[in-house]
């Protein structure tokens, strides 16, 4: 990937999003990139913060395992998106890991380089700061809302969500829509089918497209699916 191309990437981030080009240049001069196989984790929970990533390619799951061995899935990240920054940002270990869902393509930026820039452009740091403050409250007001959500709202968000960051055409699976929304892989199909019944949502193998967005939202506001 040349640099071109890494900073048209870093725009589609909502991290990295306010930068300008200069900014992003800089960024992008000790971005590095890495192919990481199908199920290969790139980061465990409870290690060293020591990099940041953004998908370049493919897919990343991110997701914590209890005593059991349960999985449960905290996010599914396509192309744009950044992982690990929290941690990074704070000191802390990881909180969760992150392996590749199917082949895939991250640019891994080190903590030691992506600090030193942002010491050297405090207005840069402020506008990160800025904008995981928002990312943090979003992500705590969608934890508490799931709470008191029916399965219809938590599937029509989980929607909404993924295609605000990529679009109508979501190329994810029925499990991974259930993985993200706490529910079954059943409830998820017995919903999508309602949904594509009423000319919501259509669908093919492996993708979901949003057909009516108004009506989705409408379900993710408490409307009833019938």
């Amino acid at each position: 990937m040349d640099t071109s191309e890494t900073i048209a990437l870093l725009k589609q981030t909502t991290l990295f999003s306010a930068l300008n080009n200069e900014e992003l240049e800089k960024v992008a001069s000790f971005a590095l990139e890495r192919y990481i196989s199908a199920g290969e984790t790139i980061i465990w929970e409870g290690d060293p913060a020591d990099w940041l990533y953004v998908v370049s390619e493919g897919k990343v799951k991110v997701a914590k395992y209890a005593s059991s061995g349960k999985e449960l899935i905290i996010a599914i990240f396509p192309p744009g998106n950044v992982f690990g920054e929290v941690a990074v940002f704070d000191g802390i270990p990881y909180p969760a890991s992150a392996m590749a869902q199917i082949d895939s393509t991250v640019l891994g930026m080190k903590k030691t380089d992506l600090l030193t820039f942002l010491g050297q452009n405090p207005s840069v740091a402020l506008k990160m700061i800025n904008l995981l403050g928002s990312r943090l409250r979003d992500a705590h007001d969608r934890l508490r809302d799931m709470a008191g959500e029916r399965v219809e709202q938590r599937i029509a968000n989980a929607l909404l969500m993924i295609s605000a960051k990529i679009g109508p055409v979501i190329p994810f699976t029925r499990q991974e829509i259930a993985d993200m929304s706490g529910i079954t892989t059943e409830t998820v199909i017995r919903v999508t089918t309602k949904l594509k019944d009423q000319h919501i949502i259509s669908t093919t193998r492996g993708e979901i497209t949003i057909v009516d967005e108004e009506k989705l939202r409408a379900l993710s506001d408490g409307a009833s699916l019938g």
